[in-house]
Parts: structure tokens; C-alpha cells; sequence
């Protein structure tokens, strides 16, 4: 029924489709990867975040805008915002977009698509895609049913790995979630190549290293075999920087070698071969 509040989940930010009554629970809180407010499930919704919140952009490098809300909001994820001459892409995304944020993009160079690493990022996606005349909105195939918005713009994407506008590819390297995913650009880090990774490898506090976790905030690793696989998707990559999920977390030089030894350590450490402490 239109007229409707679309109601956001205040602990992962995801919004949902139209209901006069909030849901009973977020889906993606119950889930063993998130968890459930402490106080009980709530909700918001764009309107309500719209008095308190705006979100700030600061430029990461020539070409990369990062969107982050503020005061923070539910997982405090940062959208990275990709100019090329094929057209401008989102990479992952954030619950609150007003009319600032729209002038904003649309001042670079509008949108022609955006992208998602995984669910925990979904947030307003729906809305992000109407304010730029329904732009694509890229997930992986695999994690459909996280989608909790129904919506034409949101395109599955299937495979191993989806070529975007302006020289950049989706790859899927599973772990956190079945199809997440990071970002391949070969024109990031001054033309050494970037990869934009969200949750799929978290870039950690030393930013030095990255590591992956079916589960970051309830600490439930991933099996050596996942990361044997992941290592044999991004290793082949050309890139000297990562951008993770977060504001501040990118690994600034050095990244491929990072992330290779990264997955090594780990590998080690779930197979008992880890130096002792």
C-alpha cells in the first residue's frame, strides 16, 4: 500500500518494504553473523534519521569520494563513491541519503550503478537507486534472500565475478557471507590499482593486514579451506591498496603483499601452526 513507512532497522541499518506496523524482528540481526539490539529490536525511519544525522564525504584519493553518517548510525559502514568516464559507481552504501547527498553525487557525475559487498550493507539501497533514476543495484545471486526491500533496480548478479562501468569488477569470494564480494579498480592508488573489500577481507586496526570472519562481532572464524579460496581470487589481482568497510581502515601501499600474508597467517593459526605468544 503506498503511503507506507519503509522501516529501518536501528542496529544494521537495513530498510524494509512497506508496513503500517514495524516487523516482528530483522532477519539479519537474528541471524548468528549480527545480533539483536540489547534493549529489543527497533526501528526508524528516513524522515526520523533525516533530523538528526548528514552524512559527511571526505576525499579518500583523486577520484573516490567515502559518504559516512554522522553521528554514526547501526554498523557505521562508509560508501565509497568511484568517479570514472563510463560513468560513477557506489560501492556498498549507507541507511541515510537526503537531498545534500543527492546534490552532492549528482555534482561528480550522478550515478550509473551501484554495488554491494554483502547483506550487512544493504541498508537504503532502494532509495539510493530511486534518487538516481533507478540505477542498478548489483548483489550477488547468492545472498538474495537477505534482501529485505524487493525492488526491479536490484540486480543478482551470478558467478564468479560481474564487469561494471569504467574498468571495474565485482568478485565473489564467499566467507562472510555466501556471495560477498569486493571491488577491483585498476585505476585506484594512482594507477597501481585498488581493491575495495567491505567485510569481505576487514582491514584490521594495525592496517597492515586484513582477515575475514564468518562473523566479526561474534567472533566465529572461517575454515582454512575459505581461505585458500579467497586467496586464489584476489592474489592474481594487481593492486597496491585496500579500502575496507570502515573510515580510516585502508592499507595505504604495500596492499597485495598485506593481504597474501594476511590469509598465510590465518591459515596458519586455524591449523595450529601459529607462533606462540
Amino acid at each position: 500500500m503506498a503511503g507506507l513507512p519503509h522501516w529501518i532497522c536501528t542496529t544494521c541499518g537495513t530498510q524494509f518494504k512497506e508496513s503500517a506496523q514495524p516487523p516482528e524482528q530483522c532477519g539479519i540481526c537474528a541471524d548468528e553473523r549480527q545480533w539483536v539490539n540489547w534493549q529489543g529490536q527497533s526501528w526508524t525511519t528516513l524522515a526520523h534519521l533525516r533530523r538528526d544525522h548528514r552524512n559527511t564525504f571526505t576525499e579518500e584519493e583523486p577520484g573516490l569520494l567515502g559518504i559516512r553518517t554522522e553521528p554514526s548510525f547501526a554498523i557505521g559502514q562508509r560508501a565509497l563513491l568511484i568517479t570514472t568516464a563510463a560513468g560513477n559507481v557506489l560501492w556498498d552504501c549507507v541507511s541515510l541519503i537526503d537531498p545534500e547527498t543527492v546534490n552532492e553525487i549528482r555534482r561528480r557525475g550522478s550515478l550509473a550503478a551501484i554495488a554491494i559487498s554483502h547483506p550487512h550493507f544493504y541498508s537504503s539501497m532502494v532509495e539510493w537507486s530511486r534518487a538516481f533514476g533507478d540505477a542498478p543495484v548489483y548483489v550477488h545471486a547468492d545472498d538474495r534472500m537477505w534482501i529485505m526491500r524487493p525492488d526491479d533496480a536490484i540486480t543478482p548478479w551470478q558467478g564468479a565475478s560481474h564487469v561494471l562501468p569504467g574498468g571495474l569488477t565485482l568478485l565473489r569470494c564467499g566467507g562472510h557471507f555466501r556471495g560477498s564480494a569486493v571491488l577491483h579498480w585498476p585505476g585506484g592508488a594512482g594507477g597501481r590499482g585498488a581493491l575495495l573489500t567491505g567485510d569481505t577481507l576487514q582491514v584490521v586496526p594495525d592496517r597492515r593486514h586484513v582477515s575475514v570472519m564468518y562473523s566479526y562481532p561474534n567472533l566465529i572464524p572461517v575454515d582454512a579451506a575459505t581461505f585458500r579460496r579467497i586467496a586464489g581470487i584476489v592474489e592474481p589481482l594487481r593492486f597496491d591498496r585496500v579500502y575496507g568497510g570502515f573510515s580510516g581502515r585502508v592499507i595505504a601501499a604495500g596492499a597485495h603483499d598485506a593481504v597474501v600474508q594476511s590469509l598465510e597467517r590465518y591459515e596458519q593459526a586455524v591449523r595450529g601452526q601459529a607462533a606462540s605468544l
